[in-house]
Formats: structure tokens, C-alpha cells, sequence
């Protein structure tokens, strides 16, 4: 897919872009070890991205003779080059068969306010349209006893730009606001994975909140498809995630699926278990009748957690997300 929006432009531009000598700011884009350099122009960026002008309007240096540096670590470089390349030549192109590209080009278009490309994305004519709500008010209704509202709206924000493809399109109409509607919650040391999926197996949107025993670790993952008790795995567009602690949002860690064929763990001996072992609860399989939960990144981008790899169980809770 190759959409030319200024074609008489296009190219000069695009040598603007690529030149070495006439750059002013340099750009840090993503995190270790996937860390690139880009260098640009502050007036092009200025004129096509409201976000990144207030950005450099909020952080002028006096010294003319220093660069000036933007760091944008939650875009990764292979995506900033697809909005780089439309900021400057109106071209945007990418294989249209990856979905999750285009979601993270989709997201990255909306943070730096590319409301043209953001508009495109979302109407473009073809069976992988992704649909991305914005501005939406939060008016969340929960009952909990792990998680506050705060995480629940923050949970809301991230659910709200979810990747919905062709084969989920039915799921497209997760709108705010929203309810939080219980559907299980264990306060025991022992495990149960037929009553989980007793309980939620073939209903969708459903987020779980797991409190890690002896800290103030919340883990959880969202899965906008439906959990089974077939053995398979499963596929979906969901999430993981973690918060060192429910009263300090700031440490909290998003990772989106990487393998969408390994999203999910249908095995009826665990469950909620996103990947092979990204969030993985279930009970002991080698037979010793305990509790055997991992974060070990594999199907996901990120590893949740950095304390090890295997934790205890404290209380979980599943919530399906419904529209109000």
C-alpha cells in the first residue's frame, strides 16, 4: 500500500529528508537496544505536527550553536521512519497484510497529532480498517477490590486504541464509557482453572487483575476475543501488563502482542494466560498440585515484570469490559 497525498512536493521534500548537511534537530527514537538517530528540520516538523511544536516551542535553547534533540522512546524507529517519511513527502507507505504495523503507525500518528493520517487510517477502504476512538470521556464503573478507578481509566485509554482487524470486527464497538462488570474473582493460595473457565470461557473483552503476594505489584492482561477450554492456542489483540503500584501510575508497563498466534493459552489447566509464558497462571504441570505462574517474554514485546520470573498469587480478579 503506497498513498501519495502531495505528489508535486513529494520528492523535494523527500531529498530535504534525506540530506546531511541542512538538519537542525536530531530525534532519539525508541528504547534499548533499539535505539535510532534521525535527523530533521524544526520548521518542517513545526508546520506538520501541532504536538511536536509546542514540544520544541516549551524547550528553546539560548545557544544558537547547539542542536536541538527530541526523544521519543515509546515510538520504535522502524515506525517513526513511515511518519517521517509522510511528515516530509505526504507518501505513506507500508504492507497493508500487517496489521499491528499499522496500528503502531496508527498510534504514533495520533500522538503526534497527524490528523490527515490518522483520518486515512481509520476510513481507508479495505478489510483491515482499524477503527481508533479519540477523545473520549472516561466514566468507568468498577468493583474491585485490587484495582482503583485510576488504573481502570488508564487500562480504559490503552483498550480504547486496541487493534481490531477483519477477523475481530465484530469486537469494534468497545466505545466509551464503559462498566466493569465482575465475572471472577479468587482470594485463596490455591488455584482453580475450571472455575475460571466455568466462568469466562466465550465471552469477550475481558481484562484480568492479578495482585502479586507479598508486594504491590498488579499484573494483568486484556483480550478483546474469547477465552476457550480446547487445549489450542489462541489468537487476539491483546495486551499485558504491570503496575509496580496502584498509587503510583508512573512505573506501569504495556507490552502488545508480537506472536498474534500464540496470544493466548486455551490449555483448561490454566487460565488467564496470555502467550507461552509471557502471563502465565495455571496450576503445576509437573503434578505437585501448587500454583505455577511466570513472566517470561516470548509472545509479547515486552517482559512485565524485572523482579523474576516466577511470582505468587495474592487475589485475581476478571472483568468483562461492556459498553453502557
Amino acid at each position: 500500500m503506497s498513498v501519495q497525498f502531495f505528489p508535486k512536493l513529494s520528492q523535494n521534500f523527500i531529498e530535504l529528508l534525506e540530506d546531511d548537511e541542512y538538519y537542525d534537530i536530531t530525534i532519539e527514537v525508541g528504547e534499548n537496544p533499539n535505539v535510532k538517530i534521525f535527523r530533521a528540520h524544526t520548521g518542517i516538523l513545526c508546520y506538520r505536527s501541532s504536538y511536536l511544536r509546542r514540544y520544541l516551542t516549551s524547550n528553546k535553547k539560548n545557544n544558537d550553536n547547539v542542536l536541538a534533540h527530541i526523544k521519543l522512546p515509546k515510538i520504535s524507529p522502524d515506525t517513526f521512519q513511515i511518519i517521517l517519511t509522510y511528515i516530509y513527502g505526504g507518501i505513506f507507505s507500508l504492507n497493508e497484510n500487517d496489521t499491528s504495523d499499522i496500528f503502531k503507525v496508527l498510534v504514533a500518528a495520533d500522538a503526534l497529532h497527524l490528523n490527515e493520517l490518522v483520518d486515512y487510517l481509520q476510513n481507508k477502504p479495505d478489510s483491515n480498517n482499524i477503527q481508533l476512538p479519540r477523545n473520549l470521556k472516561i466514566n468507568g464503573i468498577i468493583d474491585s477490590k485490587i484495582v482503583n478507578l485510576n488504573i481502570a481509566s488508564i487500562i480504559s485509554r490503552w483498550i480504547d486504541k486496541i487493534d481490531i482487524n477483519s477477523k475481530f470486527a465484530h469486537l469494534r464497538g468497545l466505545y466509551l464509557p464503559y462498566k466493569f462488570n465482575l465475572l471472577l474473582r479468587e482470594s485463596q493460595n490455591g488455584f482453580s482453572p475450571n472455575k475460571f473457565h466455568e466462568l469466562c470461557d466465550d465471552k469477550p473483552n475481558s481484562v484480568a487483575f492479578i495482585k502479586v503476594k507479598g508486594t504491590e505489584e498488579i499484573l494483568g492482561g486484556y483480550n478483546p476475543s474469547i477465552w476457550k477450554s480446547s487445549g489450542d492456542w489462541g489468537q487476539s489483540c491483546s495486551f499485558i501488563f504491570s503496575f509496580k503500584n496502584k498509587d503510583k501510575l508512573d512505573d506501569s508497563i504495556l507490552s502488545h502482542i508480537s506472536n498474534m498466534d500464540k496470544a493466548l493459552n486455551y490449555s483448561e489447566l490454566c487460565g488467564p494466560s496470555f502467550g507461552a509464558s509471557d502471563l502465565h497462571i495455571s496450576v503445576d504441570p509437573w503434578g505437585n498440585n501448587t500454583d505455577y505462574n511466570i513472566c517470561v517474554q516470548a509472545n509479547y514485546e515486552k517482559k512485565i515484570r524485572d523482579t523474576g520470573n516466577e511470582f505468587n498469587i495474592e487475589e485475581y480478579e476478571v472483568f468483562q469490559i461492556i459498553r453502557i
